[in-house]
């Protein structure tokens, strides 16, 4: 159990700030970011009752709505991590293949588009968006990403843990 905590954490964290920095090279040539304000302004009204906002950009801000998405921005990461090792156990983390980790970061840009945009304002997949298809496209290529992340960070992890039992 040991062993998959703080598997999880590693390689969850480790994906999500590879996902980060591909957003911010994103960022550079004018292609959209991410704002884990927003996000966290979303999260925050979730306890206070409100799960869906006509748009959160116009709701009104909440304290420390930053630090809430940079926070669950990461702890997201780690459960989907997490939802990796148990589908495809262990033994992937100790063998890890592009496979699972490409599929797993490419299903969870529908948490995005089915649960977040929709409850945030932006329709379902940012329909409600002018930008839609760039957004869309950006999401996918985004999300893939994470995917890598994933199997690069088990990589790394992996390679670390084998150089200590060496």
């Amino acid at each position: 159990m040991l062993e998959f905590l703080v598997k999880s954490v590693l390689i969850g964290a480790g994906a999500t700030a590879i996902f980060d920095v591909w957003v911010k090279i994103l960022t550079l040539f004018g292609l959209p970011g991410a704002n884990w304000t927003l996000g966290g302004r979303w999260f925050a009204y979730i306890p206070r009752g409100k799960l869906v906002h006509e748009s959160i950009a116009t709701s009104p801000p909440l304290p420390n709505a930053t630090a809430i998405g940079w926070v669950l921005h990461y702890v997201t990461g780690i459960v989907f991590a997490a939802a990796l090792i148990l589908i495809w156990g262990m033994e992937w983390t100790r063998e890890p293949t592009q496979g699972p980790a490409i599929i797993v970061g490419l299903s969870t840009v529908l948490l995005g588009w089915c649960v977040m945009s929709p409850c945030m304002g932006g329709g379902i997949a940012g329909q409600k968006r002018p930008d839609r298809w760039k957004v869309r496209v950006v999401q996918l290529a985004n999300h893939y990403v994470f995917g890598l992340g994933l199997w690069l960070t088990a990589l790394v992890i992996n390679g670390f843990v084998a150089g200590l039992n060496g």
